[in-house]
């Protein structure tokens, strides 16, 4: 049975429908029209999404890839609307559709007070459909559009609250750096149209051998490999979506946004559209191991790397962030080592936990009263149920825990590192297995810090009135009447029904599709033709020849070396963060040097801030004092509007108004006009 395109193009198009009618009509339909409308386009295009992979998987459906609509034709060269739906495309729908519906189930909790609501459910809808345009795609063309629209929208949604400076900073900030990456992409597309001759997917992988022995001449001396300059071309796109060292400094200024947004980011869209992309491109990347080695590196460094700076953070939902910077790094690891289902498969686990955790984590700030600081929270695991399980099952599942379903994802791509090959698996196999203590050590410091241990919080409790003292303000509050940190007019309680359903949701998956599908997806060659690995690079297929089942895996990881450190993580947070907390200070002073350089956050920051922030402004001062301000406005300008000034100036005193004026010019002209006749005669 083949797949109909109604349904594709309902898939696709709902999200948007409920988009432009919260949007356009959102004061007319009021909050509850704007939230249903957006989530019933979800749950039509969640629900038929789950339709489509049943098909695919079940119901013998054939791979479709059909065009729509033509956009435009020149000479040889076409660009179209069209779908391409396979395995891959089929699990990407359903992950996104999925994680996307319970954020905005979610949103009905979390934004309740909030202003901008009827805009906040229109912004997400339009992720939403912008996510599936480009994972849907069978075009180049029409993936840069997906790709530029969640950058686009990202944008208004992190700085969703334009009256703060810091969430304004950050959005700039998250859409000055994907330009960079952008750049990149946009190159390797041309050079795919310049080599290939084509922006069909299906053509372009099907004559990509072709690329072998082909080069891109700079100089008589300099010749690229044509397969390795667009693959690098490619992935510095996904260095920037995908926020990979060093285009990865947005990602955790992105916490400015709503917690809602938080969790799309960084769970089912923006961040693992360059993972999608990259494993889509798996024809193209097998022909260059010299771009999968830069992959590789890349991707290692961020593993670890962005990782450490999570144990240092206090802020509730930067630990999480700086998680995915972590996370992603696997993925993109075992990208490198063309373990792309690996890659996707840790994707599609870590999509349901992260989801859990940051919508987890905005649970507990809606009940410290938006307090985000772990310092001033502690014992909340009495007064919040609900939220401290589904949050210890999504910590269990990052850390990697056997039968949890990040243990399956991420220790396969551990394996799958240690049995590669190539350029730089050494260096990522180190890196990746650090990754693992370092990963437990920040999230069950996070766990403790937020559910466990002393209440660190001082609930005031409010009755109706005001206790305040002759100047308008008690010892609780500071000079502008805001609550200090850490003082509660009310006791935290567990939030409401729409924000702990998606919570309990996310937490199913969480522990078991792990368990479930690593046999067929890892191992049983579950994607096909989706994605595309040489035989002598397949190190997943090589894991697989010792695969005897999830639980015999899930049994054997107890005695592997990831478990044996978060074993060494756990012991070692436990002691601290519950039966010593006092002993934390000391390690930060005793470690104040590595503590600083990961507060500083390795002063990437601040050398982009120094170099290119500060730079471009110098620069274009100097551009506009010597050259707009001068030239432009000085001579060009200013000048000729002077000069026309002055002409006009001149002309007003010779239209005096007397006739005698006038017949004395008639007559000086006359007599100009017959000497130059004169002179030309001789």
């Amino acid at each position: 049975m083949e797949l109909s395109t109604s349904i594709l193009l309902t898939i696709a198009l709902a999200p948007l429908v409920g988009c432009l009618l919260a949007g356009f009509l959102g004061k007319q339909i009021g909050r509850v029209g704007a939230h249903s409308v957006t989530i019933l386009g979800l749950l039509i295009s969640c629900g038929l999404s789950f339709y489509v992979l049943y098909q695919i998987t079940m119901g013998g459906a054939p791979v479709y890839n059909h065009n729509i609509y033509t956009w435009f034709e020149i000479g040889k060269y076409t660009a179209t609307v069209g779908f391409l739906i396979d395995r891959l495309t089929a699990m990407m729908m359903v992950v996104v559709t999925f994680v996307s519906l319970l954020v905005h189930v979610y949103t009905i909790g979390y934004m309740a007070d909030d202003d901008g609501y009827q805009r906040f459910f229109s912004y997400i809808s339009l992720f939403t459909f912008s996510m599936l345009m480009l994972v849907m795609s069978n075009n180049f063309l029409q993936l840069f559009f997906g790709w530029e629209a969640v950058g686009l929208v990202s944008y208004l949604l992190i700085g969703f609250w334009y009256k703060r400076p810091t969430a304004i900073f950050a959005n700039l900030k998250a859409f000055i750096v994907n330009r960079v990456g952008d750049f990149g992409f946009l190159l390797g597309i041309a050079a795919i149209l310049y080599f290939l001759g084509t922006l069909d997917y299906a053509t372009a992988f099907s004559t990509a051998p072709t690329l072998v022995g082909k080069t891109l001449t700079l100089t008589q001396s300099i010749h690229w490999d044509a397969a390795t300059v667009i693959c690098i071309l490619l992935f510095i796109g996904a260095m920037g979506k995908s926020a990979q060292v060093p285009l990865h400094v947005w990602l955790p200024d992105s916490m400015e946004g709503p917690t809602p947004i938080s969790a799309l980011i960084h769970a089912a869209t923006m961040v693992t559209a360059g993972i999608f992309m990259v494993a889509r491109m798996s024809p193209l990347y097998e022909l260059s191991d010299s771009a999968l080695s830069f992959v590789l590196v890349i991707g290692a460094t961020g593993a670890l790397f962005t990782g450490l700076i999570g144990i240092v953070q206090n802020d509730i939902k930067r630990v999480v962030a700086y998680s995915t910077l972590s996370q992603l790094g696997y993925m993109t690891v075992a990208l490198g080592v063309s373990a792309y289902a690996g890659a996707v498969f840790h994707l599609m686990t870590h999509a349901f936990f992260k989801a859990l955790l940051f919508l987890g984590a905005g649970s507990v700030i809606i009940a410290m009263h938006h307090e985000q600081d772990m310092r001033y929270m502690g014992g909340l695991r009495k007064y919040m149920p609900i939220t401290w399980i589904t949050m210890w099952i999504g910590a269990l599942a990052l850390c990697g825990v056997p039968f949890f379903a990040g243990f399956y994802s991420k220790d396969s791509i551990i394996d799958a590192v240690h049995d590669s090959h190539r350029w730089g698996s050494g260096y990522a196999y180190f890196c990746v297995m650090a990754g693992a203590f370092v990963t437990a050590t920040y999230t069950f410091r996070q766990m403790y810090m937020t559910f466990h241990g002393k209440e660190r919080f001082k609930v005031i409790e409010h009755h109706g009135h005001d206790h305040h003292d002759a100047h308008g303000a008690d010892d609780h509050h500071d000079d502008h009447g805001h609550l200090e940190p850490g003082v509660l007019h009310h006791a935290p309680k567990e939030s409401p029904w729409v924000v702990t359903l998606p919570l309990i949701l996310l937490a199913i998956p969480s522990l078991l599709v792990g368990y479930f599908t690593v046999q067929p997806v890892l191992f049983g060659g579950w994607f096909g033709g989706a994605v595309h690995v040489n035989e002598a690079n397949n190190v997943l297929g090589e894991i697989g020849k010792e695969f005897h089942g999830s639980l015999a895996m899930a049994l054997n990881g107890f005695t592997q070396l990831p478990f044996i450190l978060i074993v060494l993580a756990f012991i070692i947070t436990t002691y601290i963060y519950l039966f010593n907390p006092a002993m934390a200070g000391k390690i930060k002073n005793a470690l104040k040097p590595l503590w600083t350089i990961l507060d500083r956050k390795y002063w990437v920051d601040d050398i982009y801030f120094a170099i290119f922030a500060r730079g471009g402004v110098m620069l274009g001062r100097m551009f506009w004092k010597g050259g707009d301000a001068a030239v432009i406005d000085g001579v060009l300008i200013d000048g000729s509007a002077s000069l026309v000034q002055r002409i006009a100036s001149g002309m007003r005193r010779v239209q005096s108004g007397y006739l005698y004026h006038y017949a004395f010019a008639m007559i000086l002209g006359l007599i100009l006009l017959l000497g130059g006749y004169w002179l030309i005669g001789q």
